[in-house]
C-alpha cells in the first residue's frame, strides 16, 4: 500500500514533484489524486513541492524574534488606513468564526500581514478597492531579517500557488494554463500567526482561532508542533488534527474554489483549538499561510466541466474583490 495515497478516512499527503517533471502520465495520476483530494476532505497535504526547508525555517525563526518583542514596538506597525490585511494585528483584534456568522470571543492569536510583493496598482488605478486590496506593505524593521525573510516565503508560496493551480486544472479536466490569466495580478495575503502560551483561561467559546472556512481559492500553511493545533472538520463528522511531516505543506481549499466547481470540490471548516493547560510552555505555535486571491476583477463563475447539463449554477457569478471584502468585514465583528 502506497502510504501517501489518498484515502477517504484520512488527509491524503501526496507528492506533487511527480507532475512537475513527470510526464503526461504522470501528471494525470498526480491531478486524480489531487480531485480526490479536493472532492472528498478539501484539504491535503503536500510533499516534492520544491520549497527549500531554509526559507520555511527563516520565516518561523525571525517571525518568532518579532513576536517576542514589547507589545509597543510592534503596535508600531500595525495600519492605519482601511487596508485591513497588512502590518501587525495584536492578540484577540480579529474572529474568523465570525464570518460564518457567528457571535464568539475574539481569536487567541497575534499576527503580520503581507500582501502582494509586486506592484499592480497602476492596473487598477480606477478602482479604489482594488487599490485598497493592494495597498503598500507595511514591513517592519525590527528584527531586520524579519520582513526580508517574509518576502522569501511568499515569492516561494506565490511560485508553489502557480504551479497547484496547474495541477488543479488538469484535474478539473480543463488545459493546464486554465488559472493563468485569473491569477496573473493576484491579491493573495501571507500571514505569519503566533499563538502564545495561554496566561489565562480563554473565554467561553474562545479558541486559538474560530471554525471556520477560508475565503480564498486555497491556502498553503506550513506550521510548527504544538499542543492546541490545527483541526479539520472530516465527511465523516470528527474533528481530525492536521499533522504534516516534518517538511510538509498542509493545503486547503477555500470559499472561492468550492464556488469555482460549483461544490464538487469542498471548503472545510477548520479551527485551531486551545491547548488543554494554562502556561504550558510546549503550546506555543506558530503557523505561516498563503492565501491565494486571485486577480481582484477575475469573475468567480462556475466552472463549465463542473455543470451537469441542464444544471444550473448552485453560485451567482461575483468578483473575487467582492467575495474578499466581505468576509474581511466579517473577521472584525464579534466580541473579545
Amino acid at each position: 500500500m502506497n502510504p501517501d495515497a489518498p484515502n477517504r478516512d484520512t488527509i491524503p499527503t501526496i507528492d506533487i514533484s511527480r507532475f512537475l517533471t513527470g510526464r503526461d502520465a504522470d501528471k494525470r495520476t498526480v491531478a486524480a489524486e489531487i480531485a480526490e483530494a479536493c472532492e472528498t476532505a478539501g484539504f491535503l497535504i503536500l510533499s516534492g513541492h520544491g520549497i527549500a526547508q531554509s526559507v520555511l525555517d527563516g520565516a518561523f525563526q525571525h517571525s518568532r524574534e518579532f513576536f517576542d518583542l514589547d507589545q509597543a514596538e510592534k503596535d508600531r506597525w500595525h495600519p492605519t488606513g482601511p487596508s485591513r490585511q497588512r502590518g501587525y494585528h495584536a492578540l484577540a483584534t480579529r474572529g474568523l468564526a465570525n464570518t460564518l456568522d457567528k457571535s464568539v470571543p475574539l481569536d487567541l492569536r497575534e499576527t503580520v500581514f503581507l500582501g502582494p510583493v509586486d506592484d499592480h496598482r497602476a492596473r487598477f488605478a480606477d478602482q479604489p478597492d482594488a487599490l485598497t486590496a493592494h495597498a503598500p506593505n507595511i514591513y517592519p524593521e525590527t528584527p531586520s531579517e524579519f520582513s526580508p525573510a517574509l518576502v522569501a516565503i511568499y515569492q516561494s508560496f506565490e511560485r508553489l500557488a502557480n504551479d497547484l493551480l496547474r495541477i488543479f486544472a488538469v484535474a478539473l479536466e480543463l488545459p493546464e494554463s486554465y488559472f493563468v490569466d485569473k491569477m496573473d495580478r493576484h491579491f493573495s495575503i501571507l500571514s505569519s500567526h503566533h499563538y502564545p502560551a495561554l496566561s489565562e483561561p480563554p473565554l467561553p467559546g474562545q479558541l486559538r482561532t474560530g471554525a471556520h472556512t477560508d475565503f480564498g481559492a486555497f491556502t498553503i500553511l506550513s506550521m510548527t508542533d504544538a499542543i492546541g493545533g490545527l483541526e479539520a472538520l472530516h465527511p465523516n463528522g470528527r474533528w481530525m488534527p492536521v499533522k504534516p511531516r516534518p517538511g510538509a505543506l498542509v493545503v486547503n481549499l477555500g470559499d472561492m474554489m468550492a464556488r469555482w466547481t460549483n461544490d464538487r470540490w469542498t471548503s472545510t471548516l477548520h479551527r485551531v483549538v486551545n491547548p488543554p493547560e494554562i502556561g504550558a510552555w510546549e503550546s506555543r505555535r506558530q503557523s505561516i499561510g498563503f492565501f491565494a486571491h486571485p486577480n481582484f476583477d477575475a469573475e468567480i463563475a462556475c466552472i463549465p466541466t463542473c455543470l451537469e447539463p441542464g444544471a444550473a449554477p448552485i453560485y451567482p457569478t461575483v468578483t473575487a474583490g467582492e467575495h474578499i471584502a466581505l468576509k474581511i468585514t466579517k473577521s472584525h465583528q464579534g466580541s473579545g
